[in-house]
């Protein structure tokens, strides 16, 4: 676990658990992002840890947290009745938060994690400014025709997108057509020669930093940062 980042546990009644780590910039006007995990994972997976340290080395303040599935069983992949309680845990993360930054707000995960989101987003458009779509599970393996894109065209927030080039989850051609289907302003972002699981030893010290780099790029093009707004420097 990161020495810098601190435990954020919620269990307000009435509402959805949040469990993770916050990895908090010292500007308490800076923008944020929630990161949550894929199917197999936790909060702890080290892509998680090491792009909430890139991200918060950047300026912005990065929460990875543990999806509800996740807290209710360590082990084994989400039912499909989980998806509902995981966007809800979403949701109030992302609500927390803004209690404590007041830039801009963003939303991201890896494969069911990011499908989650995107899911969310497009039921709420007004919940975040841009979501960061890490190895989105296009269709199962093997199985080009289970397309996950029935909430594409209702998606209304700009979509960053980053996929390998050898995810069996689906190709960057086949994810670039589908993307078309989103009325929002998108970007895909291949990486050469990574899986489903994005980091591996080849790429370890580069793909954080390729990552928020290109974050930084498609997201400042579109609204500019809380310090650039304000005529703060971040």
């Amino acid at each position: 676990m990161n020495r810098v980042a601190e435990a954020l546990v919620d269990d307000t009644p009435g509402e959805a658990p949040v469990r993770g780590f916050l990895h908090r910039t010292r500007d308490t006007e800076a923008d944020f992002i929630v990161l949550t995990h894929g199917a197999g994972g936790n909060c702890n997976a080290p892509l998680l840890v090491a792009l909430a340290d890139r991200f918060a080395a950047s300026g912005i303040s990065t929460l990875r947290c543990d999806l509800p599935f996740r807290q209710r069983r360590p082990h084994g992949p989400p039912s499909p009745s989980d998806a509902k309680h995981d966007q809800a845990g979403l949701r109030r993360a992302v609500d927390l938060m803004k209690k404590q930054c007041a830039g801009r707000a963003f939303l991201g995960g890896v494969s069911y994690g990011g499908r989650q989101a995107s899911m969310l987003v497009a039921a709420e458009p007004a919940l975040v400014e841009g979501l960061l779509l890490l190895s989105y599970p296009l269709h199962p393996p093997g199985r080009p025709a289970q397309l996950r894109t029935a909430h594409f065209p209702t998606v209304q927030t700009p979509v960053l997108f980053v996929s390998g080039t050898r995810d069996p989850f689906g190709s960057i051609e086949e994810l670039a057509t589908a993307i078309k289907l989103i009325p929002a302003p998108t970007k895909l972002v291949p990486l050469e020669g990574a899986g489903h699981a994005l980091l591996q030893k080849s790429n370890r010290e580069e793909l954080p930093e390729t990552v928020v780099e290109e974050f930084d790029r498609f997201f400042s093009r579109l609204s500019p940062k809380a310090g650039e707004r304000t005529g703060h420097a971040q």
